[in-house]
């Protein structure tokens, strides 16, 4: 298990991080702040970045998106596939066998995946082969805020200076038009959350991005 290092910057050796999204943009609305965070301060990490589902258009958007939230990385694999939005259930042994060839493919340090209880299916079910699939890795299950109104109580802060927050927010709105008509994607959702997280964990400049994680080696 990778350990939390308590004191600032105290543990700033260079991660293999593995990021698991069911859709495009999924890994950036979740953690894209902390990922942002963590690259900047750990320098030569890695990353290994899988999203499920995509169609053509959806795939473009995540490559561009991809390429800069990971602009600092050392090295980075970016994976997107083809799975049916909303019937992950329905190819659950499919989507194991892509979990297999990512294990075989990645060794991470830290794994930043959907929440176990999200109520969005597709985001469920790769939660659970995450867990399934990586049984002695430490697990941050990151957030996305839905009409369905699932968000939990997190027990893991990660304080995101206001210019991160700021890019993230910035970056989430350059690469994904395709769903500008949506009601929910715009600055306010995002800003918003990461404030009322920044409450909860006293976050200096007033931003933070929140995650469960259900084990945790100090």
């Amino acid at each position: 298990m990778l350990p939390v290092a308590l004191g600032t910057r105290a543990n700033d050796k260079a991660l293999r991080i593995l990021c698991l999204g069911a859709h495009s943009d999924d890994i950036e609305i979740g953690c894209g702040g902390t990922l942002l965070r963590l690259l900047g301060e750990h320098e030569g990490s890695s990353v290994h970045w899988v999203v499920f589902s995509a169609t053509p258009e959806r795939e473009r958007e995540a490559n561009a998106s991809a390429a800069d939230f990971l602009a600092q990385a050392r090295s980075a694999t970016v994976v997107v596939k083809a799975f049916p939005e909303s019937f992950f259930p329905s190819v659950w042994l499919e989507i194991k066998k892509s979990f297999e060839e990512i294990r075989g493919a990645a060794n991470p340090d830290v794994i930043l995946c959907h929440h176990r209880k999200d109520v969005h299916q597709d985001h469920r079910v790769v939660a659970e082969l995450a867990w399934n699939t990586f049984r002695d890795h430490v697990i941050l299950e990151y957030e996305i805020p839905k009409f369905e109104g699932d968000l939990g109580t997190p027990n893991v802060y990660v304080p995101i200076s206001r210019s991160l927050a700021d890019r993230k927010v910035d970056l989430l709105l350059k690469h994904f038009p395709s769903q500008a008509a949506r009601t929910w994607f715009r600055p306010d959702t995002f800003h918003g959350l990461m404030a009322i997280r920044a409450v909860e964990c006293n976050a200096p400049e007033g931003r933070a991005e929140a995650f469960h994680a259900p084990k945790l080696s100090l």
